[in-house]
């Protein structure tokens, strides 16, 4: 008697999870809530409530209102912070200036902190599982050296990027969601990296008042301590290598 043995078909490859038609229209749904983010945000002129000028002109409304029911002003504050940076739309500089002016030096700082983290997640986490053949179609030509950073040491590397303003935000929120970073190490040197420029405008917009432009807060002096800072997190870095290359040449000896 002859025992037929059942040997599964091979000529298709099992359907990844990443493959589903579910995780498709996942993408193509989460793609759709973007476009229509940023088409509103253009068609709307939405961009106009997130100038100097708007929020000097209203800067009696708003304080009235934050006075009156603070706790809805933090919660409105942030969420929009969230969806401007989370879009990678243009105001952030505006809105940290309007967190200073509204709410103080440190709490706007903590309010800008929360709303910047929670929006940059959100776009690296679009990054990694929706725009990553885009993003390396778009800046494919600026992603090696980046790359090569967060290969070495992801956490300094971020760091570094978050405290030296000549990098965009909104770009390095993109780029980090291509590379292999975990997403804990993304948060905490995101979250981490902001609070200096953060302060300095929140800070000046305390004095919302004697500001008649950004580039008054953006000054030499300002982005040269961002600069140092920026070498000083990447001392870990350095000092790995130094001990490195030291201890191969006494090997050699």
């Amino acid at each position: 008697m002859k025992t037929h043995i059942m040997v599964p078909d091979m000529s298709h490859p099992a359907t990844t999870p990443t493959d589903s038609p579910n995780s498709f229209r996942g993408k193509i749904l989460i793609g759709s809530i973007l476009l229509t983010g940023i088409g509103a945000f253009f068609y709307f002129d939405l961009g106009q409530f997130l100038s100097l000028d708007a929020l000097q002109a209203n800067r009696d409304a708003l304080l009235q209102y934050t006075t009156s029911q603070y706790e809805k002003a933090v919660a409105v504050f942030i969420l929009v912070y969230i969806l401007q940076t989370a879009f990678s739309l243009p105001g952030g500089a505006v809105l940290t200036l309007t967190g200073g002016f509204l709410f103080g030096s440190l709490m706007g700082t903590l309010f800008v902190n929360v709303g910047a983290t929670a929006g940059a997640t959100l776009a690296f986490l679009a990054a990694r599982y929706l725009l990553r053949d885009w993003v390396e179609k778009k800046f494919g030509d600026r992603l090696g050296p980046i790359q090569e950073g967060f290969a070495k040491n992801a956490f300094s590397y971020l760091l570094t990027l978050r405290l030296i303003p000549a990098f965009p935000f909104f770009l390095v929120n993109l780029v980090s969601g291509l590379t292999r970073v975990n997403l804990g190490t993304y948060v905490l040197a995101t979250s981490i990296g902001i609070i200096p420029g953060s302060f300095v405008f929140a800070f000046a917009g305390r004095q919302l008042g004697t500001i008649n432009s950004l580039s008054e807060i953006a000054s030499p002096p300002v982005l040269l301590a961002f600069t140092l800072l920026g070498v000083l997190a990447l001392m870990p870095v350095a000092y790995r290598k130094w001990k490195t290359k030291s201890g191969s040449h006494q090997s050699s000896w």
